[in-house]
């Protein structure tokens, strides 16, 4: 089971910490996903560009992946955090008190009732799930933040990854909603997440059917830099959420040219349908 180490002071601080920003319309939560592309480029101006357009847009959960601090670097999803008025969560394999750690991150503007995080099997592929528990109004929405195996021949990995994922998922299951973000590194329609899509479906593809995962107009990764292919997902519990709209960000560069990462983003807005009597959690 996932690590809940932090849930009994989340719980005890959650009603006293209010949202820095206005709140979204009732019963819905607006998910981001963005992988940071670590320090590369010009970090400093990439995050000014972040910080704008996430600042117009004020997502609920922001989903970071490939986030880095070091020696010379503070961590880059609590300087996003900072910067926003959020609440940051790290999850990183890397040594708590080591002076470089990588990992993943989630950022919320709602409270935070809940965290943990664990590895994701194999040990020696370094990916982690975080896992935050998040309210939005009266309910209570699971947001799980990954990014699993990259390279393309790497379709039996992410299989055992999705499978370890979903068991961890199961094992912290109580009937909460949940949402399932990051970075893929393979298409939606890729053999290894049939275990995923078979529970949960893509927040992107409901909105957009029957698109190709190479598609042009639809890729996640940078056009710039790699050949089309939609890796960065946001998946749903079809049972509680209904989508309201799914979209790319960060797809063309600021007005200095400088782009946001080698990714473009994923947003989803999602309404929470109402609480069913008779279900069960899985």
């Amino acid at each position: 089971m996932l690590r809940r180490s932090l849930a009994a002071l989340f719980l005890a601080v959650a009603a006293g910490w209010a949202a820095p920003v206005a709140q979204a319309a009732d019963g819905e939560v607006t998910v981001v996903s963005l992988n940071l592309w670590h320090d590369k480029s010009d970090w400093p101006a990439r995050k000014r560009q972040i910080v704008t357009e996430l600042r117009r847009l004020k997502p609920d959960v922001i989903a970071l992946q490939e986030v880095l601090q070091h020696e010379t670097l503070p961590n880059q999803a609590q300087q996003l955090a900072d910067a926003l008025g959020y609440r940051a969560y790290f999850s990183s394999v890397d040594a708590a008190d080591a002076p470089r750690r990588y990992g993943n991150a989630i950022l919320s503007r709602r409270p935070m009732l809940a965290l943990d995080w664990a590895p994701l099997q194999p040990a020696d592929d370094y990916r982690t799930v975080a896992h935050a528990r998040i309210a939005i109004g009266q309910r209570a929405v699971d947001v799980y933040a990954t990014h699993l195996h990259y390279k393309p021949e790497g379709g039996d990995i992410r299989r055992r990854q999705v499978t370890d994922l979903l068991a961890r998922i199961d094992a912290n299951q109580d009937g909460t909603p949940t949402l399932i973000v990051g970075d893929f590194n393979a298409g939606e329609h890729a053999p290894e997440f049939a275990g995923l899509a078979a529970r949960y479906r893509n927040a992107y593809g409901a909105r957009h059917p029957g698109i190709a995962d190479d598609a042009r107009e639809h890729s996640t990764l940078n056009l710039k830099q790699y050949a089309p292919l939609r890796i960065d997902h946001i998946w749903f519990d079809p049972r509680a959420f209904a989508v309201v709209d799914a979209r790319r960000l960060f797809d063309r560069p600021d007005a200095d040219g400088v782009w946001a990462s080698d990714h473009y983003g994923m947003q989803a807005r999602l309404r929470l349908l109402p609480r069913n009597q008779d279900q069960r959690p899985r």
